[in-house]
Formats: structure tokens, C-alpha cells, sequence
């Protein structure tokens, strides 16, 4: 009965939160439903509202246009529409050819710093014969972005590509934030209820619950801090390299059955070369073990012969090896004895007539 009265407890409170959600869409049907009974309840105002409609007419078109425009203009006035603030997530690749990778390096640097951003990540490849990369990734605010790419792309040498790209996150921004209001919601829910616990049954089902829904609070937490990261900084990876580097342009694989083909021999060449280097790895070690499993194997055979060869025959108490038996000629031979069975006795024959 506990048990029922603690689940009846349970769902009232989720109907709460249910019907906590939908007051706001009911507010808007209850305050049409006010204002239509107000307007019912004064029948002494409609009066004057005729009176001041006929005095309209008898001023002609004129008078009730510029009355409608008035009016227009007024509920314009009224109504305010509020713009929803977009959240975009920009990214961009640039490659530049400088004359000194380190010095454009470092001009990178200062001007992403100057602009309020930071550098994420670095990855620099030197070369006196004037070969060498660089490879940094830097995060820019949104709102000096477009400043920063065009300072690098002309103050750094000469610029080989630029490839941006954009991200309407808004939608799943937005779902996360009202899924999180909810799940803080209902853990205030579970938390009410627990101090309304009774039994142990009851506590142990509500904390399993509440860790339950702190565990979901906690990955929505994750989101929402992840999302307004990549929101509120660009994020810009810049390649550097030097005056005689080969740069070479991103292949595109034709559709269709030529692509497939291109697709497959790229990874058929990709598979030999992880055979080889495979093979590579394994050929020192194999090098290594084959002599001793070779002699293993030698030895276990040589021990299999010495079991398989019969023993030598005893010597003679003398001396010498016993003597060879002659063989045996077919005429001195003894003839086979023959096993005769006994004939079976004759039948009795008519008896002789006696003599008289």
C-alpha cells in the first residue's frame, strides 16, 4: 500500500511538471478570454462607437482612409518583433607561402593575439633550404574574424587558398538549453521527494533515480559548454610554408565508376604498404627465431627415428651371433596331416529268409 501511495506521489509530481510547461501556452487563450468578457460586460459603450462611426461616414472616404492609416500606423507601432541572436560556428583553412616560415610564424602570432584570440595548437617543421611548414591553429572572436583573415592573407606573403565554412547551431543550442531546464526541474522534483521518503525501499529508488538524472544533467552540462566554446570563438588553421615547398592541391575523385576505381586502387596501394612495413617489422624476428625452430624440429625428428629402429637380436653365450635356421626343403618336408572324419555306419539291410 506504501509502495502505491509513494507511486501515486511520483506521478503527481511529473504531472506537476507537465502542467507547470503548459501554463505558458494557456496564458495567451486566458487573456483573449478577459478581454472578450470585458468587452460583453460594457453594452453602454457601444452606443457612442455607432455614434462615432456615423460621424465618420458623413465625413466621406477621405476621413476613413487617414482614419484606417492612422490606425495602421498605431498597431504597428504596438507590435515589436525581436530578432533571434544566431549561433554560428566559423571555420576556416588558409595556406600561405612566406619568404621566412619563422618570421611569418611569429607575425601570425602577434596579430591573432592583437585581435583576442590565442593559439590552440602548433605544429613547425624547420629547414635551412627554405622547405620548411607550419602548421598552427588559432581561435579568433567572431567579431574581429574576418579582420584577422584578411591581415594574414597580406601581411604574411602571398596566399595560396582559403577555404571558410559556417555552422547554424542555433536549433541544437537551443534544444539543449530547454532540455536542460528540464532535467534541473525534474531533479528539484526527486529531491522534494526523497525528503518525503519513508522506507528504505522508497530512498533507494529515489537516489537511483536522482543519480540517474544527474548523470543526464552532468553530458547536457558537457554540451552546452562544448557549443558556446566553438560559438563564441572562430576556429582558423593557418599553414605556412617556405619559398620552395611543394604544395600540393587537394585531389578530387571523379563520380561515378571511375571514382570507385580510384577509390580502390588507393586502397589497394594503401593495403600493400602496410603489408610491407608489416613485413618489415616481422623480418628481424623471424631472422631470429628460425634457426632455433629449425633445430627443434631436427631434434624431435632424429628422436622419432631412434624410437622406430627393433632392437638388435641377443648373442650367444659364446660368443657370436646365434646361428641361422636352414630353410626347410619342400621334399624333406612332413606331409600334412589330414583330419578324416569316421564315415557314418551303412544302413541295416532285409533280413536273410531262414532256412528250414
Amino acid at each position: 500500500m506504501r509502495r502505491f501511495q509513494y507511486g501515486t506521489a511520483l506521478s503527481a509530481a511529473c504531472a506537476a511538471l507537465l502542467l507547470t510547461g503548459l501554463t505558458g501556452c494557456g496564458g495567451s487563450g486566458g487573456a483573449a478570454g478577459v478581454s472578450a468578457s470585458r468587452a460583453e460586460s460594457a453594452p453602454a459603450d457601444v452606443p457612442a462607437v455607432a455614434a462615432d462611426g456615423a460621424a465618420k461616414a458623413s465625413r466621406g472616404p477621405e476621413a476613413q482612409d487617414g482614419a484606417g492609416r492612422t490606425a495602421g500606423k498605431n498597431i504597428a507601432s504596438e507590435v515589436t518583433v525581436t530578432a533571434q541572436e544566431r549561433q554560428v560556428i566559423y571555420v576556416a583553412r588558409m595556406t600561405v607561402r612566406a619568404k621566412e616560415v619563422t618570421a611569418a610564424v611569429q607575425k601570425a602570432k602577434q596579430v591573432v593575439t592583437g585581435a583576442g584570440g590565442y593559439l590552440a595548437k602548433e605544429q613547425t617543421n624547420s629547414s635551412d633550404g627554405g622547405d620548411g611548414t607550419a602548421e598552427l591553429e588559432f581561435k579568433i572572436p567572431p567579431a574581429r574574424y574576418a579582420e584577422v583573415l584578411t591581415s594574414l592573407g597580406r601581411d604574411l606573403g602571398k596566399q595560396l587558398s582559403l577555404n571558410q565554412g559556417t555552422e547554424d547551431v542555433t536549433m541544437q543550442v537551443a534544444d539543449v538549453n530547454s532540455r536542460l531546464r528540464s532535467a534541473q526541474q525534474a531533479l528539484d522534483s526527486l529531491r522534494t521527494l526523497l525528503k518525503k521518503a519513508n522506507t528504505i525501499g522508497q530512498v533507494l529508488e529515489v537516489e537511483r533515480e536522482i543519480a540517474a538524472r544527474e548523470a543526464d544533467l552532468e553530458s547536457l552540462q558537457a554540451q552546452q559548454k562544448e557549443l558556446a566554446t566553438q560559438v563564441s570563438m572562430a576556429t582558423l588553421t593557418l599553414s605556412v610554408v617556405g619559398p620552395v615547398t611543394v604544395v600540393e592541391p587537394p585531389s578530387e575523385d571523379p563520380p561515378g565508376f571511375l571514382g570507385g576505381l580510384a577509390t580502390g586502387w588507393k586502397a589497394l596501394v594503401s593495403f600493400v604498404k602496410v603489408a610491407l612495413t608489416v613485413l618489415g617489422v616481422l623480418l628481424p624476428w623471424l631472422l631470429l627465431v628460425a634457426p632455433v625452430v629449425a633445430l627443434v624440429v631436427f631434434l624431435a625428428r632424429r628422436s622419432g627415428r631412434r624410437r622406430a629402429t627393433p632392437p638388435p637380436p641377443p648373442m650367444r653365450p659364446g660368443g657370436g651371433s646365434p646361428p641361422t635356421p636352414a630353410p626347410v626343403r619342400p621334399e624333406t618336408a612332413a606331409p600334412p596331416v589330414r583330419h578324416e572324419s569316421p564315415a557314418p555306419p551303412a544302413p541295416p539291410g532285409p533280413a536273410a529268409p531262414e532256412k528250414s
